[in-house]
């Protein structure tokens, strides 16, 4: 089967999760008043063991170590260079919320809850792949607690280094990092580990199962006829991972490395952004939007974009 293939019976796969969230809204089942526990159960429960699993799932090695060290810092760089690119284009309109957001949601992406399945599904003799969707997260997370917040509020006292360092995703990094270093995997009872892996499992159904019943709320008309939010979902699908892609393929890194970068900076706008700004009480409905329709569309642009491996 071919990468195409592969990444088109996947993507379509992780999609079909959302039509549950989808029916039970509609049927009354469940309503937007259960997203905060849902969302919470997936943040703080479920995908801190998916990151954790996902880093015993390997045993330890210093080049292992070290290309998560520089993934690290070139998806930290890469991020931060395109949304710097994206102010210095449109920041004289900040006064508009929409820009803002736009700045953000181009680069910030469902990494570990909708990238790590594919990543996994492409590069099935890479298990560091896998780990890598967590280390972009944890990257991504630097920006979307300083930069990201920023951008909402235009508060900066927002943009502290404790705010950059912790954080849900930090904050299983600092616990998966010292198991795998410690080659942990063969000391935790099996029993324990499923259990994890489980939870871990239920990251990516959870998430478009949330997402589905956010769908449900949201007026059709609303979410198809708002051209900004085509922008931002393309700024997103196709700019920023031809971007990345096209810097990383100039340097001297494993295949897998770049692919890893490519396919995960496809992915479509991360939740995240939709929670801060609910937080914030900033653009909540075109949040909303970006991520719905940067979803739904990502079926044609991240198989089209592993034709480029």
């Amino acid at each position: 089967m071919s990468t195409f293939q592969i990444a088109l019976s996947n993507v379509l796969l992780t999609l079909l999760y959302i039509a549950p969230g989808y029916a039970a809204c509609k049927l009354k089942k469940a309503s937007a008043d259960h997203l905060p526990t849902l969302s919470a159960v997936l943040i703080y429960i479920c995908s801190p063991c998916l990151i954790v699993t996902s880093f015993l799932n390997m045993d330890f090695s210093w080049d292992i170590l070290g290309q998560m060290g520089l993934f690290f810092l070139v998806t930290l760089m890469l991020q931060s260079a395109f949304m710097a690119i994206l102010y210095g284009l449109i920041h004289g309109k900040y006064d508009d919320a929409r820009y803002r957001i736009l700045t953000i949601a181009a680069v910030m992406g469902n990494v570990g809850f909708f990238g790590k399945p594919i990543v996994e599904a492409l590069l099935p003799d890479h298990p560091e792949a896998v780990c890598f969707s967590a280390i972009f997260s944890a990257s991504m997370n630097v920006l979307v607690f300083t930069m990201g917040i920023f951008c909402l509020t235009r508060k900066k006292e927002y943009m502290t280094v404790k705010a950059a360092i912790v954080n849900p995703a930090s904050l299983s990094l600092y616990v998966a990092l010292p198991l795998f270093i410690l080659g942990a995997r063969h000391h935790i009872p099996e029993m324990l580990l499923n259990s994890m892996r489980l939870l871990g499992n239920m990251t990516t159904p959870l998430c478009m199962f949330i997402l589905g019943i956010r769908l449900a709320t949201v007026p059709w008309k609303t979410l198809l006829l708002r051209p900004f939010v085509y922008g931002i979902s393309l700024c997103k699908l196709v700019a920023f991972p031809l971007f990345g892609f096209g810097i990383v393929s100039l340097l001297p890194l494993p295949a897998a490395f770049k692919a890893s970068v490519l396919i995960l900076s496809a992915t479509p706008c991360a939740s995240i952004i939709l929670s801060l700004a609910e937080i914030h009480h900033s653009e909540m409905e075109l949040s909303a939007n970006c991520v719905l329709v940067s979803t739904l569309i990502c079926f044609l642009t991240i198989p089209l974009l592993t034709l480029l491996l």
